[in-house]
């Protein structure tokens, strides 16, 4: 009876060990999904289709299951995390890697699909694909190595509209036997181009071909190589708990390119100068008149002239993209229907002041401030217009109160930093962390009227 029992005690740790050992036998499946049209973008994201096709096939050859997918709607992506859920068995390694817009809210980070509805932050939590809930459903389906990559630390239109966001991602709560990596650093995104494939992804699919080398070592390589090729100006945020061996590539199979890869040097320091960056046009009428969002919103205000709500939403997307005047004449409207409205109140605020009011700004901002003392986005907006009007001091003020009710806003950051600057101070610390978090802020501000050069 003994000899019995040490027999099968024998082999169940034998069965243990193998699975806590390696995973090279398990099932492997994965779910690539590529969002690069979205309508509320000003453009198609050009890079994403071809990422997200290199990494599909990358992942085939590394012997995964793969069901690719493009452009997904909400219902739509929800199907393909249902199907990707009902094919991992227990003990497989499951893989998602998303590409396209995500977004940060109550310390959580959300993947957006492209028809996804976002005007308040509630929106984020309706509409997106929690992350943590992702990797949890993983686990609870049996994956035993759970593995998330995400390019999709991006400024985007959805941010913009309720203002009062954190920029970039959260960081992940994950289950154990886990790795999460992210392109950019958390709280951070980076520049949005029309390029055809992202450094971040070449480095990813470089290191995955990479014989004798751990997934997390894969990982971790592919964040150095980025932050080398980028001098640090883009970090990779990588999460481990791994305790499994595990490899993207097979030893036999998968010769490693070092040749191929760029030698990166270090720049030489450089003297510091005032760059004036260009800001971005406004659009034309034609270019309006074609917004999926604005047509839509258009065609509900026709219908009902009364509709406030449609009249705000519009000219907060006439704001976003620049087409100030238009977004006033809409706030207009809606602040005659509901005129203790601090939010729109705040947005006129702002337009009032990207377009050469500041008086009429003041009074905007000192009102919704009034009706809601702690509302952040309007003690932002008062000190774009104190900045503009040259009173530092008190544009260093709001920016502060702003920071203390979110420390995260990269536009009260760059604010106060330029307002520091301009009174005698560097500012500089304030200025590079809102670039780390935004390398569009100086951009942005250009657009109203305000650079880090001196008046």
């Amino acid at each position: 009876m003994r000899a019995a029992f040490m027999l099968l005690l024998a082999g169940l740790v034998a069965l243990s060990g193998g699975a806590a050992c390696h995973a090279a036998d398990a099932a492997k499946i994965a779910l690539v999904i590529g969002n690069a049209k979205y309508p509320d973008n000003e453009f198609v994201l050009a890079e994403v289709a071809n990422d997200a096709q290199d990494v599909a096939e990358e992942l085939k050859r590394g012997g995964f299951v793969v069901d690719r997918q493009s452009n997904l709607t909400g219902d739509a992506m929800r199907q393909a995390l249902g199907r990707f859920y009902d094919r991992i068995e227990r003990g497989a390694v499951a893989l998602i890697f998303f590409d396209g817009f995500a977004i940060q809210s109550n310390r959580q980070t959300y993947l957006l699909p492209v028809d996804a509805q976002i005007w308040t932050e509630p929106d984020v939590s309706r509409d997106g694909f929690g992350l943590d809930a992702i990797l949890a459903e993983m686990n609870t389906r049996g994956a035993a190595i759970k593995i998330a990559l995400i390019d999709a630390s991006r400024r985007n239109p959805f941010e913009r509209r309720f203002r009062r966001y954190s920029a970039g991602l959260a960081p992940a709560i994950a289950p154990s036997n886990t790795l999460v990596l992210y392109s950019a650093a958390l709280g951070a995104v980076t520049a949005t181009g029309k390029t055809d494939r992202s450094l971040f992804v070449a480095e990813l699919l470089r290191e995955m071909r990479a014989p004798n080398i751990s997934a997390e070592q894969a990982l971790t390589n592919t964040k150095n190589g980025v932050v080398a090729a980028t001098g640090r100006e883009q970090v990779p945020w990588l999460s481990s708990s791994l305790t499994t061996e595990f490899s993207f590539a097979s030893p036999a199979t998968r010769p490693r390119d070092d040749a191929a890869k760029p030698q990166v040097q270090t720049p030489e320091p450089q003297k510091q100068v005032c760059e004036v960056p260009q800001a971005e046009p406004a659009p034309n009428a034609d270019e309006l008149a074609r917004d999926p969002v604005i047509a839509d919103l258009s065609r509900r205000i026709t219908a009902n002239a009364n509709d406030v709500t449609s009249r705000y939403k519009r000219g907060q997307v006439y704001a976003i993209k620049r087409a100030y005047t238009l977004a006033i004449q809409d706030f207009d409207a809606a602040l005659r229907g509901a005129p203790k409205d601090a939010e729109a109140l705040n947005n006129r605020c702002w337009s009032r002041a990207a377009t050469g009011d500041p008086q009429g700004a003041l009074a905007d901002c000192n009102l919704a401030l009034q009706i809601n003392p702690g509302l952040s986005d309007a003690l932002d907006s008062r000190g774009l217009v104190n900045l503009k009007l040259g009173r530092n001091a008190e544009a260093i003020k709001d920016y502060t109160d702003a920071i203390q009710r979110n420390p995260r806003s990269s536009s009260s950051l760059f604010g106060r930093g330029i307002a520091a600057r301009r009174s005698g101070g560097d500012g500089v610390t304030d200025i590079a962390q809102a670039k780390s978090m935004n390398p569009n802020i100086a951009k942005e501000f250009a657009g109203y009227g305000v650079t880090e050069c001196a008046p």
